[in-house]
């Protein structure tokens, strides 16, 4: 089980598409991030448990999160828990001070960027108003520097979905290794865009082979899912979905707990017990039932055991219910899937080595990463 802090729902960035605006409001306490940890710890038993730094921008609390993770590195010391600790942020105050707390400590610094500068500075601004491409590029230079493992968030949106392609290129080109890509599902798409949108995907299947058959090393988010969830077999697809407060509880900054990021905003209706309480399990149970329920017109879909349509948060997003899926998200998966299919296709015809590590040996995901940061881990 991973639990999500929200520490803050102020932000330094006005992000056009962010589904929690900033605003203001409290800030969590040293208090309630301590009793986060120790119900980390309840509900995880000795195995390690996951701990996102959230917001808001979560290094606007960096004091917090500083206290947070050395209280859990005292907790490992005793024997009472095992962390893993990563924090997500704009980048935006980064700077080396804090960098080499994280590397000492352990923590994973994954940080948004759009890409492209004209896709970046399209949505992504200070709350002046004033574009942050040229602000954050050197924040992720310094971040690759510390940690060249580290995660970069990206959004596609439809009127930058023409860089989409470059823009992943140009992440490749700066030392960007493993890159998560989500589609802006809540906007609204034409069916140019949206054609644009499956365009883009096969442009960037061309480059996924070939930088995979140079040896180049890297996770894209779209492909490696769909691939992932083709493996799997369609009995076994739902595996790789979440489930409503099944893998991960979010912990907005008075403590209450929620079962995804996206509902601590969205009303105490929600809530799924505190910090302080612990889990209702009744509510949690009666919530990822209805959001694991077949959804229609997902019941006559050949591809819905690959398909994210359990996602609560991205159905409540987006339709603003559990019980709905986005016709945006449809549309992107059926013709998403047939282009990651055809790409693990060829690679697998050719026995392509670095394809068949990465999706056939079980291993390699732990392989992949104890390697990537072996200088982190020893320094």
């Amino acid at each position: 089980m991973n639990l999500t802090l929200h520490l803050t729902t102020t932000c330094n960035m006005r992000c056009a598409y962010c589904y929690a605006p900033p605003e203001a409001g409290p800030v969590m306490s040293l208090e309630t991030g301590l009793a986060t940890l120790e119900l980390a710890a309840e509900l995880n038993q000795g195995q390690p448990s996951g701990v996102i730094f959230f917001g808001g921008e979560p290094l606007l609390c960096q004091e917090l999160v500083r206290q947070l993770v050395a209280h859990g590195l005292t907790m490992k010391a005793e024997g009472r828990a095992r962390f893993h600790f990563k924090i997500t942020t704009n980048g935006s105050l980064l700077d080396e001070d804090f960098l080499g707390f994280a590397n000492d400590t352990g923590l994973l610094v994954a940080m948004s960027m759009d890409g492209t500068q004209r896709a970046h500075d399209a949505h992504r601004r200070f709350a002046d108003g004033s574009p942050s491409h040229e602000v954050l590029t050197p924040k992720l230079e310094l971040l690759l520097r510390f940690q060249p493992h580290a995660t970069v968030l990206s959004v596609v949106n439809p009127d930058t979905v023409g860089d989409f392609a470059a823009s992943v290129c140009e992440f490749m080109e700066r030392g960007v290794r493993y890159l998560v890509v989500s589609v802006n599902y809540d906007a609204p798409w034409t069916e140019e865009q949206l054609t644009q949108l499956i365009e883009q995907y096969e442009l960037l299947a061309e480059h996924y082979e070939a930088w995979t058959r140079t040896g180049r090393k890297f996770y894209l988010s779209p492909f490696e899912m769909c691939i992932g969830t083709h493996l799997a077999g369609p009995d076994a697809g739902h595996s790789h979905r979440c489930e409503l407060g099944e893998k991960q509880i979010s912990v907005d900054p008075e403590g209450w707990l929620y079962p995804c990021v996206q509902f601590t905003r969205a009303g105490p209706q929600w809530r799924i017990g505190s910090v302080f309480d612990g889990i209702d399990q009744e509510a949690t149970r009666a919530l990822r039932k209805r959001s694991s329920a077949l959804k229609q017109p997902c019941d006559v879909c050949a591809l819905e055991p690959r398909c994210p349509n359990t996602c609560g948060c991205l159905n409540l997003q987006t339709t603003g219910s559990l019980d709905r899926v986005s016709p945006i998200l449809c549309h992107q998966q059926q013709g998403l899937i047939p282009i990651a299919d055809r790409l693990a296709e060829r690679l697998y015809r050719d026995r392509e080595p670095d394809f068949l590590q990465k999706h056939y040996n079980r291993s390699w995901p732990l392989l992949s990463f104890l390697d990537d940061t072996r200088g982190f881990r020893e320094g």
